[in-house]
């Protein structure tokens, strides 16, 4: 019982719990595809039906990462399966497991309102954003925003961060960013502004069914 109610595992080498970032990640991809598929259906057919299941699926897995054991997660276990030919990228398990507490009761939120009463209102709205911001954060950029919460609030400090976020290191010449650099995403972001004042009414032109496949 105590191997099979257990968070984190231990490796040899790592003197705390540890999880596999890569397989992190890549769950995370999945219930942020889930959720933002979810919320599509929303806006274009108004069809909370999809989301429901996403909400259901969201809390139960993360209940059974927290409350019984991480590796029994069934979105954990698929991203095992995507990621096993990758190296492990170790972690340490307690800031994550307070990250995901954070999901539980954002998850929780969503679930009672639109699950069990049938709603929504502004709250649920707002637990949903905030769920995919995180989750992309997550999984495009190893961003965990409650392990930095976790460090923020816990006088310990975290240890085996994603990215080494963790120590202070100075950045090498490959990561830093130039004053250029800089310049030219100003000007990225100017020269799209400048296209959508000048050719929006172009641009949002209906396209032409050119073969005539869909107009059958």
């Amino acid at each position: 019982m105590k191997k099979l109610i257990q968070f984190g595992e231990n490796v040899e080498g790592y003197e705390i719990p540890v999880l596999n970032e890569r397989e992190i990640r890549a769950g995370a991809g999945i219930l942020f595809l889930t959720l933002f598929m979810s919320w599509m259906f929303i806006l274009f057919k108004q069809d909370f039906t999809v989301l429901k299941y996403g909400v259901t699926l969201f809390l139960f897995d993360l209940s059974i990462r927290v409350f019984i054991n991480p590796k029994y997660s069934p979105i954990l276990i698929i991203g095992r399966l995507i990621v096993s030919n990758q190296t492990p990228e170790y972690v340490g398990a307690k800031q994550k497991k307070f990250a995901w507490i954070i999901g539980i009761s954002l998850s929780s939120i969503l679930f009672i309102f639109m699950v069990l009463l049938n709603s929504y209102s502004p709250i649920t709205g707002i637990a949903c954003m905030v769920c995919l911001i995180f989750l992309f954060l997550e999984s495009s950029f190893g961003i965990c925003v409650g392990c930095k919460i976790y460090s923020r609030i816990y006088k310990e400090k975290a240890q085996l961060c994603p990215g080494e976020v963790c120590v202070d290191k100075v950045k090498q010449p490959i990561q830093r960013t130039s004053k250029g650099q800089y310049l030219i995403v100003v000007g990225f972001i100017v020269f799209f502004v400048l296209t959508g004042l000048m050719f929006n009414d172009w641009l949002s032109l209906k396209p032409l069914d050119m073969f005539g496949v869909y107009n059958k």
